[in-house]
């Protein structure tokens, strides 16, 4: 009975059918006609029934998959074509491992999977501030903030879903500054006991590209000691010294990283660090015990991408190669290949406005790379319209281009 359904009024298939059917019927009685007949004449006029058969048939056809286009996706909000694109071209594209976390890593994340829908990315779960770090501390759970953004960023949904995930309460005692999407995230850890279960359900709800994964399920701590001797617990907290940091560490030393963070980099065709806070965000990754190993087991291209600015409490006064030396002196050699930095100018406004938060462009010294076997990749990567950061799009494209001159 529910073939029969096709033949419900208002349906908006028969017409199509019907014109198909008159199609093929006419480009039947021309070819019958063709050879039975030898007029010229009325060959001529038989090739004309023809093309009119075909022309009908196409036309039919056409509007048959309108129809069924037009019933799922109801306010064509993608194109078939991009579909097609996203299946049959981006999941040629190369697999991509970016580890890190805040507002860095999702912003890339943007760029990054319009060239591939091969990405994993490996979220730093030391989060203890803002919504995170409460619902951390009241509930137990991970936090998680960062996967949220890095889940949206990569979302290939309704753009309601995304501002759903983004909402953040202003109001309510217990809800105020609370986001939707880790409220959401959090209630379905406890439904299916499993963090990383819920992310992958979230993934599943947002229709990702890609894979997003906690780099440890591991509760883990960051601490820093400061080379006036003291120390500090929290990763909210470690930006607040006046002292330079001198080294961080995790608690519990021995937090393992998650399989498919492991399986991913050994996969991984390039593995890329940051953006990103380079104590607060990319190194409770690296730390991690096994996950800067893995990392120069792994045969991928290993790229860092550096800061276009130092951060007050963490890399004041840092150069780009400050910046790379210390991830070699917390981790070992042979965890980044390549560091991209930037060569775009940075308005003299923004200069100023960011000298008010001891901020300050990041200095490129070339000269002291070869050193730390790492080559530099210079390019205009920011967006300076309100503030400085990277351009999703122009550091997507500088990262692609550099991983397919290393594949030719």
């Amino acid at each position: 009975m529910s073939r029969l359904k096709w033949l419900y009024p208002g349906m908006l298939v028969k017409r199509w059918v019907f014109l198909i059917a008159v199609g093929i019927i006419l480009i039947a009685m021309g070819f019958a006609v063709v050879l039975m007949e030898n007029n010229p004449e009325t060959r001529t006029y038989t090739a004309f029934t023809i093309i009119a058969g075909i022309v009908l048939v196409i036309w039919g056809i056409r509007g048959t998959i309108r129809s069924l286009l037009d019933a799922y996706l109801p306010k064509r909000q993608k194109e078939i074509v991009d579909t097609v694109y996203e299946k049959r071209i981006l999941e040629k594209g190369p697999k991509i491992v970016v580890i890190g976390g805040g507002t860095g890593l999702s912003a890339l994340l943007h760029g990054l999977k319009e060239y591939t829908s091969n990405i994993t990315a490996v979220v730093t779960v030391a989060d203890d501030g803002g919504s995170s770090g409460r619902l951390r501390e009241e509930l137990d759970v991970l936090p998680p903030g960062d996967i949220r953004n890095c889940l949206v960023a990569l979302a290939d949904t309704e753009p309601l879903m995304e501002k759903l995930f983004q909402f953040r309460f202003a109001d309510g005692k217990d809800l105020n500054g609370h986001s939707f999407g880790n409220l959401f995230i959090t209630a379905l850890s406890k439904v299916t006991g499993d963090f990383e279960e819920a992310v992958k359900a979230s993934s599943k709800i947002l229709a990702i590209r890609g894979n997003v994964i906690p780099a440890t399920l591991s509760k883990i701590v960051l601490k820093a000691r400061y080379k006036d001797g003291t120390e500090t617990e929290g990763e909210s907290k470690i930006p607040e010294s006046k002292s330079p940091i001198e080294r961080v560490y995790i608690k519990p030393a021995d937090s393992r990283p998650t399989l498919g963070a492991l399986q991913a980099i050994q996969k991984a065709q390039a593995i890329i660090l940051g953006p990103g806070s380079l104590y607060t965000s990319i190194m409770p990754n690296l730390l991690i015990e096994g996950m800067h190993e893995a990392i120069r087991k792994s045969n991928a291209v290993k790229i860092y991408i550096c800061n276009v600015m130092t951060q007050a409490g963490e890399t004041s006064n840092y150069t780009a190669s400050r910046h790379v030396k210390t991830i070699i002196d917390h981790t070992g050699s042979g965890i980044i290949n390549f560091c991209i930095v930037n060569t775009g100018k940075v308005p003299s406004e923004l200069v100023e406005k960011y000298k008010d938060e001891n901020a300050h462009p990041v200095v490129v010294d070339k000269n002291k790379f070869r050193a730390l076997k790492c080559t530099v990749i210079q390019d205009n990567v920011i967006d300076t319209k309100d503030f400085v950061r990277h351009d999703s799009h122009k550091l997507a494209k500088t990262i692609f281009d550099l991983v397919s001159s290393i594949k030719k």
